[in-house]
């Protein structure tokens, strides 16, 4: 998600009357619409079968490199692990499942600065809830709130109060699941953040909430620099806290400093293993996109390593995420990814972010105004330190470890992730 390498991150067809997307075709009658349209639109998601056929196709025709050398994940994913997660998408997967439980929901898109943004929008039927709009990461995607809609919307179901209760908003970022692909630069947390604005205002909400970890924490960072009117607060899980004066030697892997506390020194060395053996991902897709974009659109196995790598290693889950998020469901975040051919365009959202996500200079917290809250998970990248935390955000008002989970908060533990949000955002309705 950064320009340079040593401060980098860590970072289908449907069925609808709408013009025709870059990441997938209409089955439906087309319409012409303006970029100046502002209608919302019904969207429902109808995968052609031959679409599904082939991806089978190319899964029974992996060509597998030989084992790893070593007894261990120190080489990357491991050979007989990521064979037994293809073997079963090509032999036992049914992406329909999903398709169903998605069309469902109420799904919506509209266009915004000229891109058809997909979105689902679930109302609560209490009367009093606040609206929240939820952004998700990469190598997640919208799928990451599904389980926890209904927490969130229907909290007296979930054991909580009908004043606890949210409408929830989850986009997909441009580029990113059903939403468009941008064809020109520019496309960064900054303009994601103003469009996400002119989403919540256009579905007729006048105050409301941003929650993210992962690229949606750096976008609800950019919104609460924005600072636009009825924004009430933010919920951060992977808040940018990292001290400017601890960036270079975090980045250079130099032994941490005298004087830092137990909690401060231990951030640190997570930050400094991250940014030393496991960001090599991030690097490709800062500085080479495109070309990472070819690997990733042709083969559906090596997809399904890249971001199959990841969810292992950031889920409270010893390297085994089907621990905490069912096989199906990591499969249909990779096959999202597979159908709509969005490998390339979602790692150019690495290439347009320009700063270190982790460090609050780079991300200039001091300049949020609005108040923030911080939640922080056991098996996130890093645990933020609640010194570091107050000192990088001035109006932070809610801090809490959570028991369990990691970056994946809502997808790994979304029964927690709705108890943080329900808390955290309690004293701003």
């Amino acid at each position: 998600m950064n320009a340079k390498l040593t401060t980098i991150l860590l970072a289908a067809t449907f069925s609808l009357s709408m013009p025709a997307m870059t990441n997938a075709q209409t089955t439906s009658t087309k319409t012409d619409t303006s970029a100046s349209d502002m209608r919302i639109r019904s969207f429902k998601i109808n995968i052609p079968q031959a679409k599904l056929d082939e991806l089978k196709r190319r899964i029974a025709g992996t060509n597998f490199p030989d084992k790893e050398t070593v007894n261990d994940e120190s080489q990357g994913i491991q050979l007989a692990q990521l064979k037994e997660l293809v073997n079963y998408w090509g032999n036992n997967y049914d992406w329909r499942k999903l398709e169903n439980k998605l069309n469902a929901l109420p799904q919506f898109v509209t266009k915004i600065d000229g891109l058809d943004i997909q979105f689902i929008h679930v109302r609560s039927k209490e009367p009093n809830a606040m609206p929240v709009i939820l952004t998700h990461g990469w190598p997640g995607s919208p799928l990451e709130f599904i389980d926890a809609i209904g927490p969130l919307t229907d909290p007296v179901k979930y054991g909580g109060k009908a004043e606890d209760a949210f409408d929830v908003i989850i986009p997909a970022i441009p580029g990113y699941g059903f939403s468009e692909i941008p064809k020109e630069v520019g496309w960064n947390p900054d303009r994601v953040a103003k469009a996400w604005d002119v989403l919540v205002k256009r579905l007729g909400y006048k105050k409301y909430v941003s929650e993210g970890g992962d690229h949606g924490s750096v976008i609800s960072d950019a919104l609460a620099r924005q600072a636009p009117s009825g924004l009430l607060g933010i919920h951060l899980t992977m808040p940018a806290t990292i001290p400017a004066e601890l960036v270079k030697p975090i980045n250079a892997g130099d032994p941490a400093p005298s004087g830092l506390s137990a909690s401060e020194t231990k951030a640190y060395n997570s930050l400094s293993t991250f940014f030393g053996r496991n960001a090599a991902y991030g690097g490709m897709m800062v500085t080479r996109p495109q070309t990472t974009g070819y690997l990733l659109s042709d083969s559906p196995s090596a997809l399904a390593a890249f971001l199959y790598e990841k969810i292992a290693e950031w889920t409270d889950s010893n390297l085994k995420p089907e621990n905490v998020i069912s096989r199906d469901a990591i499969l249909d975040d990779i096959t999202l990814y597979w159908l709509t051919n969005t490998g390339a365009s979602s790692s150019r959202f690495y290439w347009e972010n320009n700063n270190n996500n982790f460090s609050s200079e780079h991300q200039k917290t001091k300049d949020i105004k609005v108040p923030v809250a911080i939640s922080v998970f056991p098996h996130e990248i890093y645990e933020a330190p609640e010194s570091w935390s107050r000192k990088a955000y001035p109006s932070l008002y809610y801090y809490h470890k959570a028991p369990k989970g990691g970056h994946f908060a809502a997808w790994e533990q979304p029964q927690i992730f709705t108890e943080e949000l329900r808390a955290a955002f309690r004293s701003l309705r």
